[in-house]
């Protein structure tokens, strides 16, 4: 329910500045500089992508002050986890 919750929000923030495509889900990855990353929506039900959403909320709770998702991991280990998803 929580991981709902935070999409619903940073779906509707993201409306309000940079468009993303139809069935897509913007996040920002990284600890200290954030990098955006459009991905589809599919990739919020695998379980390797749900970790990273978990640890997220450890890290920064719902109430993050931009009202975004933030993944908190290098971008090396994002853009490695969002190229095998991409090719299941």
């Amino acid at each position: 329910m929580a991981i709902r919750q935070m999409l619903r929000r940073s779906l509707s923030n993201e409306r309000k500045s940079t468009e993303v495509p139809k069935g897509h889900l913007a996040v920002y990855v990284g600890h200290n500089e954030k990098k955006r990353f459009v991905i589809p929506l599919s990739y919020v039900n695998n379980p390797l992508f749900q970790d990273l959403l978990f640890q997220a909320e450890e890290e920064f709770g719902f109430h993050h002050p931009m009202g975004r998702i933030t993944i908190p991991c290098s971008e090396d280990l994002f853009v490695d986890l969002t190229s095998r998803l991409s090719r299941t």
